[in-house]
């Protein structure tokens, strides 16, 4: 098969369906008589429930039911589930739903939405990182502000003797980077569906692109057995171009036609709460987000702060390098541990350095939570090393292409996570880019290749 495309235009499986807009999406789907959700948010960035009153919610003209936590078989998801469906006790960030209408119509949940009589009582909230690592700062998390990985505060990566490199360089070299937060901004913007039908059965229409994942949590907040829950794709059985109840599981998630993601529909950000509304009152029911709410509550590329600390040969050698590197994960885990951990064991980039020492720290604050983006903790990575790469070479006077041939991993060398690369071609693909963009490399670094062995 691969032989039969690599190096020729291929055809996009979906692309013509696409562009003649013949594609259908999770909003596409219409089934009579379903009910619009809209959700009530916190409109504090941090505070504590005193009371949720819903009867002149559930008296509105056009509303079917009001949900709040109390409905939730276990209000609790995520990888790590530590963040609720709707908040009962406490709200975290501004934006965090608390409670959900279904209507007949948008109109009439937004009434019944203002109906809601809410008390809550506002607390100070925390948004810079260094300042919620500090002891005194305003706790997000009654636990504490720092994710503990291992019983520590930090992720922590140690390869070589780092002190013992830094007394071999020669030279030290600093640098702090700012790494921005980064919404996604797909088109499509969150939305599902729950259909039940007469025999109890409730299909789940979702954005997720991570569906497998989302039906694990989906199975704990209802408290199911995980084989009750399954996934298919859009091709699967159909009827009139969608797929139809099986007659096995109690709840089945069809997906597989997203209108971008990039990232941003990793998390399970919709489909929790039809379903429990669903499910609670044996009606279909849509929960679409605006593009505001979008914009403001939906994950985001987390922004992070590294600190560079490296200890450099004259000639480029990189011998020591010393990081610490901080997460901003907004209220709740999500998948911020393991971006932290990802960042942590490529923070060396495409170079072989002796001696590391890195410390990734994950940082809550009042904000929505960040996740997973493109490039998921890699991108970070690279940026700041590459632009630490250029520092040290304008710092000691080198070509910023000979250091990165110095420095680039060879075929036998060990990563900080003590990995041993057998299969690597840096070296040539530098030297191929450095052809294609006219640029003239000096014999020596020519001659060099990934199968060298480092003196």
């Amino acid at each position: 098969m691969t032989g039969r495309v690599i190096g020729k235009r291929v055809r996009r499986y979906d692309g013509m369906a696409h562009t003649t807009g013949e594609s259908k999406f999770v909003d596409d789907v219409i089934v009579p008589g379903t009910l619009t959700i809209k959700v009530l948010r916190s409109p504090v960035h941090k505070g504590t429930i005193k009371n949720i009153d819903t009867s002149a919610a559930e008296a509105s003209p056009g509303v079917a039911s009001v949900i709040t936590a109390a409905d939730v078989p276990f209000n609790a998801w995520g990888v790590i589930p530590d963040q609720p469906v709707l908040a009962a006790e406490s709200v975290r960030f501004k934006g965090e739903p608390i409670a959900a209408v279904a209507a007949t119509d948008e109109d009439a949940a937004l009434e019944g939405i203002s109906r809601i009589r809410l008390d809550i009582d506002e607390e100070e909230p925390v948004f810079d990182p260094l300042e919620a690592m500090k002891p005194d700062a305003p706790k997000v998390r009654p636990e504490g502000n720092l994710f503990i990985f291992d019983g520590r505060p930090y992720r922590k990566v140690v390869f070589g003797d780092i002190e013992e490199g830094f007394r071999s360089a020669d030279l030290i070299v600093e640098s702090e980077y700012f790494h921005p937060a980064q919404e996604h901004a797909q088109i499509e913007p969150m939305v599902s569906l729950a259909v039940p039908d007469s025999s109890g059965r409730l299909t789940v229409y979702t954005v997720g692109q991570a569906p497998y994942w989302n039906l694990g949590m989906l199975s704990n907040i209802l408290k199911m057995d995980p084989r009750d829950v399954r996934y298919e794709q859009w091709a699967g059985q159909t009827r009139n171009n969608w797929p139809i109840n099986s007659s096995s599981g109690r709840i089945k998630m069809v997906g597989g036609t997203v209108g971008g993601a990039f990232g941003g529909k990793t998390d399970m950000h919709a489909d929790h709460i039809p379903t429990v509304m669903a499910l609670k009152i044996g009606r279909p029911c849509k929960w679409r987000w605006t593009r505001e709410e979008d914009l403001k509550y939906s994950t985001y590329r987390g922004p992070w702060i590294i600190h560079f600390r490296d200890g450099v040969k004259k000639d480029g050698r990189i011998v020591a390098r010393e990081i610490k590197a901080i997460r901003e994960a907004g209220a709740y885990s999500s998948l911020n541990p393991y971006v932290t951990d990802k960042y942590c064991f490529l923070a060396t980039g495409c170079y072989f350095i002796p001696n590391v020492r890195v410390r990734g720290y994950c940082v809550f604050t009042n904000k929505p939570p960040a996740s997973s983006m493109r490039g998921f903790g890699i991108t970070p990575s690279s940026v700041t090393t590459e632009l630490q790469m250029d520092k040290i070479a304008e710092t000691i006077g080198i070509d910023p292409w000979e250091i990165r041939f110095i420095n680039a991993y060879r075929k036998g060398d060990q990563t900080p996570g003590r990995r041993v690369i057998n299969s690597v071609a840096l070296i040539e693909v530098m030297q191929a880019l450095a052809e294609k963009a006219g640029v003239k490399l000096s014999d020596r670094l020519k001659a060099m290749t990934s199968s060298d062995r480092r003196k």
